[in-house]
């Protein structure tokens, strides 16, 4: 490994990559198998009552303005569902199982025990200010084995991501559903929940890319101060590695 990134070159080289990662192991199958056999027959009630649960027994109003990007409606009938199953705090621990074993399955070593020291320097170093779903889950305890903590570590790196986005947006001025019409065609605000007739929001791309501007120089300042510059691109081949190794 050689070479030196500054730090939003790693954010360019890194995030997206998070997010696959990120999403994979949420969107997969097996997941949803796996949240059946934990009592979740619905996997939308295992998703939200799973990755909201970390925010405790709250409102799903609460939920809705941690995730952000959900019509309010749809986050509050799979939470109440999710939550009826064993509460918000062991859905929680459930969902975080998922993840544990997704990595055993599908990272491997990839990435190994570095990554896991510089991921874990990142996630410590972001503040939490406004970042509620993140600071759930960085507050989490993390598997002693390298896959499932590397899965884990990238779980809370997306979140921390999507909360900065979600920050970000809000600066902007654009609501969650303007932020996905924005940035996506409508099929991304169907496959999130939003029915009915959508807005024309195509006069609000300036506003959006404003706002990934914002995440991008909010992320590049965690990176900064967590990582020296050689190490930042060894974070992000390392990264790269996962992906090939989860998403092929």
């Amino acid at each position: 490994m050689g070479g030196q990134l500054d730090a939003m070159e790693t954010v360019r080289a890194a995030d997206r990559i998070v997010h696959d990662v990120g999403a994979a192991w949420m969107l997969d199958p097996a997941t949803a198998e796996r949240g059946k056999e934990a009592g979740y027959a619905n996997p939308f009630a295992f998703y939200f009552a799973g990755r909201g649960g970390v925010l405790g027994d709250v409102d799903a109003d609460v939920v809705a303005a941690a995730m952000g990007w959900f019509p309010p409606q749809v986050v509050r009938l799979f939470w109440d569902e999710g939550v009826a199953v064993a509460g918000a705090r062991e859905a929680a621990r459930r969902y975080a199982a998922t993840c544990v074993q997704w990595g055993r399955d599908r990272i491997g070593d990839a990435g190994g025990e570095r990554l896991c020291e510089l991921a874990g320097r990142v996630v410590d170093a972001a503040e939490g200010s406004g970042l509620p779903l993140f600071c759930g889950w960085r507050a989490e305890p993390l598997a002693d084995d390298v896959p499932a903590r590397t899965a884990q570590l990238i779980h809370v790196l997306r979140e921390w991501r999507g909360a900065l986005h979600l920050v970000a947006t809000t600066a902007a001025g654009l609501a969650p559903l303007e932020a996905v019409l924005a940035n996506d065609t409508e099929d991304r605000a169907r496959f999130l929940g939003w029915r009915g007739d959508l807005p024309d929001c195509s006069a609000l791309k300036g506003r959006r890319l404003e706002a990934e501007d914002t995440t991008d120089r909010l992320a590049a300042a965690v990176y900064e101060r967590a990582l020296s510059p050689s190490e930042r691109a060894e974070f992000a081949e390392l990264i790269g590695a996962v992906r090939t190794a989860a998403l092929g």
